[in-house]
């Protein structure tokens, strides 16, 4: 089983939000996700999906974002964006999309038949850092957040098994730009994450690093338009 990722696809079926008014990396860009995704998955391997899927409001606007991404191959895990406005609750989203696996405050274990070793997904949204412009409300949801992810990853240390990797999938980064340590980053270090991924970043003008490793965690950008609408190997557990 081979494990890719990729995030903020803003999909707009239902509603009138076209991407491409913010450049032309947004040209037909599921279209440019699609072909790759038919390339490179097959049934068996697993796609994370890091937020911000749908423009939709509500759930049933945002069906037919997810019929979209139901139809390509693979399993599926998906971690709430910062637009994911239709998402409630986990037991809403498992009833309307259950072709999709949810992380909020839980974690999921995969392997395949023939794999040497597992993989065991954990996942918050994440929040903006904690800065000069920070108010209460961010604190509120940054506490919050953090106090998610330790659940989660407290849940995939019970389902790892010797050999197995540990990802993370978060929307927000959880780092600021100069990739200095965080709550987040002292996290994923306590619980001994191999991966996590990360979006949310958008636009030719963000400085970025696509891949870098700190700690002993690597870290993988995951936002659609600046990964080229191309779906990131994470690993291959063969």
């Amino acid at each position: 089983m081979k494990v890719f990722a990729i995030s903020d696809l803003h999909l707009s079926t239902s509603v009138e939000k076209p991407m491409d008014i913010f450049g032309d990396g947004w040209q037909n860009h599921f279209e440019h996700i699609s072909a790759d995704w038919k390339e490179k998955v097959s049934a068996d391997d697993l796609v994370l999906l890091g937020g911000d899927m749908s423009w939709g409001i509500t759930i049933e606007e945002a069906r037919a974002d997810y019929e979209l991404v139901a139809s390509l191959p693979g399993k599926k895990v998906v971690v709430k964006g910062n637009h994911d406005y239709y998402w409630n609750s986990l037991a809403k989203m498992r009833s309307a999309f259950s072709e999709f696996d949810f992380l909020q405050n839980n974690s999921y274990r995969y392997k395949a038949e023939n794999d040497t070793k597992g993989i065991v997904v954990a996942g918050t949204r994440g929040w903006n850092l904690p800065s000069k412009d920070f108010t209460q409300e961010d604190e509120k949801i940054f506490n919050r957040e953090l106090i998610r992810i330790d659940l989660s990853l407290a849940d995939a240390k019970k389902k790892r098994q010797e050999g197995d990797v540990l990802v993370v999938m978060m929307h927000f980064p959880p780092f600021d730009a100069s990739y200095q340590d965080s709550e987040f980053t002292k996290i994923f270090e306590k619980y001994e994450v191999d991966a996590v991924l990360y979006g949310h970043l958008h636009g030719k003008n963000v400085r970025v690093t696509k891949r870098l490793e700190k700690n002993g965690v690597n870290y993988f950008l995951t936002s659609c338009d600046l990964v080229d609408n191309k779906l990131i190997e994470i690993c291959d557990l063969h």
